[in-house]
């Protein structure tokens, strides 16, 4: 019984082998003829694809089903050596096909024609008599059976041909998948990746994944940082904060294919069917679909919010606008930093172009096709890139000439001059990661097609396709330069820590740990952390005093008027001047209520210096001397009313003649549309 086991074992493993050898045709080679048609000529060896492009004699032998009554009948003598020559053609030597004379082809057309048009079968194009070399000989000529050692001239009618890429059985996909590698459809790319070994695969899916780990670090810091004191970044510089939470997405999209490995960039082998593991592609793989999805539109998301972040101090240095007025446009911002690459995702989703990434475990484009690569990648980071450094250099432009032109203090240029360095190096930082992926995608695009040829050549054999014909240059790829194009992908985020790393920052994340984070704490730590606001000192008369309020933001905070109540009416919205020019009558009028009462009921002298120091600047009391000391004299009932109504009477007054001073003063400074705020707020009160 083991005997018969074993017998059985082996028989089954024969029958397989030959099962699977029967399936696919041979190699590149010159091979036996097995169409019975074509068998018994005066050659019995030929070689695929033949002069129609069948890939196999199987293929060869269906396309020729249709002349089998013309052979049996034996309309003509010429029909069958025709035939044959055509799709069983001799095999000579490789790459060598020989075609028939143009005479045979004329007789075999014009004795079967009749029986032909009885049955309903067409002459077909590729087979029309003019294609082939004016001669009568029979086929195949003496000349062709010769071997090619005789050193005889080559035939006048024997060609050469390139047969082009002929996609292997082991990577072929049903044919409702719309699935393309190298113009074939229904054809995919071998998974993993068809330039590297697996130890360099290994060493980049690790990489990788370092590489996005310190990314999403590094933005997820900046986004809490923004999430710990919302106000603080305003416009302009607000879109670092959209941009880095942009190439977190990237990074976490990184990461997550990192852990997933090729289990969605890649279709499982069916090694039963003969189907090697190859690449996915289109959206008929939801993970597939759901990682293109996020990783494109989060890409081309993050350079459009660096143009917006060039555009927004374009806006602010040059026309001069303040941040309210910038804010202003924060709804069109949005709608193009999101809807511009959301409509790129959707259309590159209708053209079925989400490819997988077999290096790095994510879905994204461009990957094996050239079109996308071009239209869809290239296009748009260029443009990104050239307007954003048009409109950086315009801002630099304009604020050198204001540090060249307008006469500053020393404090002041320094921080222009520290301000302008901050844009610099942050842009750089930006441009020189973004330059590199650009410059790895050109170099990618142009060497494509030497890589696959090359790639074609090694295969072939194994493959049994047919290999390259005068391969001029081969090359393959360096691992180096697609751990290059993927490093710069993810670190193109990083540079927002930059801007947001500041004393301040570290002093907020302290409060925050340490739980005393409070509104009187951040308005401390922004009266000592300040920065100039430059919008509004190119509005300032060169020769008024400078007076210092900040704003929490790297691009405000210091004001250029007279005192700090005109910088609270320029600096604040309508809506805080004009609460601010009301709490100097509410202030004035609480006095009475304000007063310390003594133990025999009446009202000491310090509670009049305790409200000359919270009285705002320009309301101040101008007390009597007696009144400025503790315990000298007692005011009685009659006396305070009567201060009161004159203290009162002074504030108001005092408020009213600063906000007309302060709105004149802007009337004739140049400005866009501050002093009509002033004159509001002038009103008001």
């Amino acid at each position: 019984m083991d005997l018969l086991w074993v017998l059985y074992s082996m028989l089954t493993v024969c029958m397989a082998i030959n099962m699977e050898a029967t399936g696919s045709h041979s190699m590149f080679t010159c091979e036996p003829i097995t169409l019975r048609m074509c068998q018994g000529l005066a050659y019995n060896t030929t070689f695929m694809p033949n002069l129609l492009n069948h890939y196999d004699q199987q293929t060869a032998a269906l396309a020729m089903e249709p002349f089998h009554p013309m052979v049996n009948l034996e309309c003509s003598t010429e029909i069958r050596p025709f035939l044959c020559a055509l799709y069983t053609p001799v095999c000579t030597e490789y790459g060598h096909v020989t075609l028939p004379c143009r005479c045979l082809c004329q007789r075999a057309k014009s004795d079967c024609y009749k029986l032909m048009d009885m049955f309903g079968v067409s002459w077909p194009d590729e087979m029309e008599c003019s294609r082939f070399p004016d001669c009568d000989e029979s086929y195949p000529r003496v000349i062709d059976l010769l071997p090619s050692s005789d050193g005889m001239e080559e035939s006048p009618s024997s060609v050469q041909r390139d047969y082009g890429f002929w996609c292997p059985r082991e990577l072929k996909i049903e044919p409702d998948l719309g699935y393309s590698f190298m113009g074939v459809r229904d054809c995919s790319p071998p998974c993993p990746n068809m330039y590297f070994r697996k130890d360099e695969l290994i060493f980049a899916r690790y990489f990788i994944g370092v590489i996005s780990i310190v990314c999403l670090s590094a933005t997820l810091f900046t986004f809490l940082t923004f999430l710990i004191d919302v106000g603080r970044f305003r416009y302009p510089e607000r879109p670092i904060i959209f941009y880095a939470v942009c190439y977190m997405m990237v990074s976490l999209v990184f990461f997550l294919g990192f852990l997933l490995e090729d289990r969605v960039s890649c279709n499982v082998a069916s090694p039963g069917h003969f189907r090697a593991s190859t690449v996915t592609q289109g959206s008929h793989n939801k993970a597939c679909t759901l990682l293109f999805m996020t990783l494109y539109f989060f890409t081309m998301a993050g350079s459009v919010w660096w143009v917006i972040l060039t555009i927004t101090w374009f806006l602010a240095a040059v026309p001069k606008w303040g941040s309210e007025a910038i804010e202003k446009k924060a709804l069109l911002f949005h709608a193009v930093a999101w809807g511009v690459p959301g409509a790129l995702t959707i259309t590159l989703m209708a053209m079925n172009k989400i490819e997988g990434d077999s290096m790095s475990g994510v879905c994204f484009v461009g990957v094996y096709d050239l079109m996308a690569l071009r239209w869809f990648l290239l296009v748009p980071l260029a443009l990104d890139v050239v307007v954003g450094v048009v409109l950086l250099l315009a801002g630099i432009a304009a604020l050198n000439r204001v540090r060249m032109e307008i006469p500053l203090e020393k404090e002041n240029q320094d921080k222009l001059v520290k301000f302008m360095i901050r844009i610099g190096v942050f842009s750089v930082l930006y441009l020189v990661p973004l330059l590199t992926v650009i410059g790895c995608y050109l170099y990618e695009q142009s060497r494509r097609a030497v890589w696959e040829t090359t790639w074609v050549q090694e295969r072939c054999i194994e493959y049994h396709i047919p290999c390259p014909f005068k391969v001029e240059q081969t090359s393959r790829p360096d691992i180096a330069l697609f751990l290059i194009k993927y490093l710069m992908m993810l670190v193109v985020g990083i540079p927002s820590v930059f801007w947001v790393g500041s004393k301040k920052t570290c002093f907020e994340w302290a409060s925050f740990f340490n739980g005393h984070r409070r509104k009187d704490m951040v308005h401390e730590s922004r009266q000592v952390l300040q920065e100039p606001d430059f919008t509004q000192l190119l509005l300032r008369d060169p020769n008024a005093p400078v007076v210092r309020k900040s704003r929490g933001t790297s691009t405000q905070g210091t004001s250029t008027h007279a005192s700090s109540t005109h910088l609270a009416m320029l600096d604040e919205p309508p809506s805080a001047s004009t609460s601010r020019a009301g709490s100097m009558r509410s202030k004035s009028s609480s006095f009475h209520g304000s007063l310390q009462r003594s133990r025999d009921g009446r009202y000491t002298a310090c509670s009049y210096r305790g409200v000359e120091e919270r009285l705002p600047h320009g309301s101040t009391l101008r007390l009597n001397d007696p009144l400025q000391h503790c315990g000298v004299n007692r005011l009685d009932s009659h006396s305070r009313h009567g201060s009161l109504q004159r203290l009162e009477s002074q504030s108001r007054h005092s408020s009213v003649r600063d906000l007309t001073i302060t709105a004149q003063a802007i009337q004739s400074s140049p400005g866009n549309g501050i002093h009509r705020v002033i004159e509001e707020d002038a009103t008001k009160a």
